[in-house]
């Protein structure tokens, strides 16, 4: 044996190279590469949308790159950072922010694709929460621990944003400086400061949905607040889920309620819109062109007027406030089709006051939804998992609505909580929907943003808090009517169950006919009983005891009177 040489297998160093370089920086390389891919397929759509309409256009007079300069520029105003026109008359530069909310959909979705798929590093490998493996994975790498290579390593989520941010802001860069050779160039303190909230945010939210939502970062991040509103927000009871869907509900309520009230009045002031689209250019590919910008910024009008019906109105230049109450008359606007909707100048009307009925069904869905939350856990709720529709439901009266009910207190305190996220949600809406379209008179175009979220919380605040209490009482003492009717079709299944079960139960036992005899009390009161609780119809034969001593038999129910002198004879 001493001339043997041992030898193991070892892999090709290459493969070993690879494997350690994969282990030490699990899913960097893959975020990088998701950011990357998500910010180009962003700036392509915007390219080719404006190289469309830059070649059907009659008069191309800047050229293909003056087109991509407007295109890089259009990218940059997705992300809520403002413009600046060079080229104007007075030769002062002047301002575009007014940012569409459909562009700003492209970069977020993308971002938030980007990062739930960098999370997941291959099949049949999990995902892990912060900075270390995920549990059960193991610690070593497998090529220090000699077992053969089972796919990349679980991907961390700090690893994963930060590469799908890195990777974006690495495109974002040079499109800014690109953009600033052109006629509308991206203000350089509002780029630096949108670009990477958006990237941030939105990837954020794309790796806190690939890791299934979880409440840990959530607390982590309300340490800071104090102990009574932290446990108001992140402990069991708080329900802050519920308090969040609600606002979404109510914001998406308002929003909805706003672009119906923006197609009624296009509908009403159809004549003037018709006209307004034919006078602002000629040719089909100019028409084509302002089409699809007032597409773009149809959720900025449907924003516009759901803050019109919560009551501050929007602002058409300095000075001129559309409200419910009142219109001022506005400065002279350009003939643009979504204008034409705009409320004629003079006070306020009942039909422009009934606008206020959008907010009013907005609270009133918030405090349904938080009432829907706070009796979701009632084991006799409609909607709880073990509900009385639900199988195995209990049926005795300890599964009363009150085991799992929030209480009134707790529900008003979820509605307020709900209310101040859904008028936070509105005031983003509205910073993100208005903006300057130039400077003096045009310097403010659309809603005020602390004016849209205060006026939202009063609203949502007034109405949907006591439509939460009232409906959770409401809902519970469904829950304890339902409760009250299982229980009395339990106690008729339990007695048609015993009555059944008495039908062909026999005793042929006589020393319990004479126990029975010899102790006359207990048996005129289980006489009564039978006589109070089983139902002679459904019972044909009855259990009688003879004057002689007999056992018991199975007898026609007629009384005892009526049975014959020995059981069975």
């Amino acid at each position: 044996m001493a001339g043997v040489i041992q030898t193991t297998a070892r892999p090709a160093p290459l493969s070993l190279l690879r494997a350690r370089w994969r282990d030490r920086s699990p899913g960097l390389a893959a975020g990088l590469l998701g950011g990357v891919v998500a910010a180009v397929l962003g700036l392509a759509a915007c390219a080719a949308l404006v190289t469309l309409l830059w070649i059907s256009s009659p008069y191309p007079d800047s050229g293909p790159g003056g087109a991509l300069h407007v295109a890089a520029a259009l990218w940059v105003l997705a992300h809520g950072a403002e413009l600046v026109r060079a080229d104007t008359l007075s030769g002062t530069p002047a301002p575009v922010g007014v940012t569409p909310l459909l562009f700003l959909l492209l970069p977020v979705w993308l971002l938030h694709r980007a990062a739930r798929d960098a999370t997941d590093p291959g099949d049949g490998v999990g995902v892990a929460v912060g900075a270390a493996p995920k549990a059960g994975s193991g610690a070593r790498p497998a090529w220090l621990a000699g077992t053969p290579d089972a796919g990349p390593p679980p991907v961390s989520a700090r690893v994963a944003w930060t590469g799908v941010v890195l990777g974006y802001l690495a495109v974002a860069g040079p499109v800014v400086l690109y953009a600033q050779g052109g006629a509308l160039r991206p203000a350089a303190w509002w780029a630096a400061v949108c670009l990477p909230l958006v990237a941030m945010a939105a990837a954020g939210a794309g790796v806190w949905t690939a890791f299934g939502r979880p409440g840990g970062p959530v607390g982590r991040a309300l340490r800071v607040l104090p102990r009574k509103l932290r446990e108001l927000m992140v402990e069991p009871d708080a329900r802050l889920g519920a308090a969040t869907r609600a606002a979404g509900a109510g914001a998406a309520v308002l929003v909805g309620g706003g672009a119906l009230l923006l197609a009624v009045s296009l509908v009403w002031h159809s004549a003037a819109a018709g006209e307004a689209f034919l006078r602002l250019t000629e040719g089909w590919s100019g028409r084509f062109a302002v089409l699809l910008l007032c597409l773009t910024l149809v959720p900025n009008a449907a924003v516009w007027a759901a803050v019109y019906a919560l009551g501050p109105g929007f602002v058409l230049g300095a000075g001129h406030v559309v409200a419910p109450t009142a219109s001022a008359p506005a400065a002279l606007l350009p003939p643009f089709p979504l204008l034409a909707a705009v409320p004629d100048a003079g006070p306020g009307t009942p039909l422009h006051w009934s606008a206020g009925a959008v907010p009013l069904v907005a609270g009133a869905v918030v405090g349904w939804f938080t009432a829907r939350a706070a009796c979701a856990d009632a084991p006799n709720a409609p909607d709880a998992p073990d509900g009385p529709d639900a199988p195995g439901a209990p049926d005795g009266p300890g599964a009363g609505p009150a085991a799992g009910v929030w209480s009134w207190r707790r529900t008003a305190a979820a509605a307020v909580v709900a209310a101040v996220l859904c008028a936070v949600l509105v005031a983003l809406l509205a910073a993100f929907a208005g903006g300057p379209l130039g400077s003096a008179a045009l310097a403010r175009f659309g809603p005020v943003w602390w004016q849209a979220g205060g006026a939202t919380l009063a609203w949502i605040g007034v109405v949907a808090v006591p439509v939460a209490v009232v409906a959770r009482a409401w809902r519970c003492r469904g829950a304890a009517a339902r409760e009250t009717g299982a229980e009395v079709v339990g106690a008729d299944k339990a007695a048609d169950g015993g009555a059944r079960r008495g039908r062909w139960v026999r005793v042929p036992v006589p020393s319990v006919g004479r126990w029975w005899r010899r102790n006359p009390k207990a048996a005129k009161d289980a006489a009564v009983g039978a006589e109070a609780g089983a139902d002679e119809d459904a019972v044909p034969f009855g259990l009688y005891d003879d004057d002689g001593g007999g056992a018991y038999d199975l007898l026609p129910a007629d009384g005892p009177g009526k049975s014959s002198p020995r059981g069975g004879e």
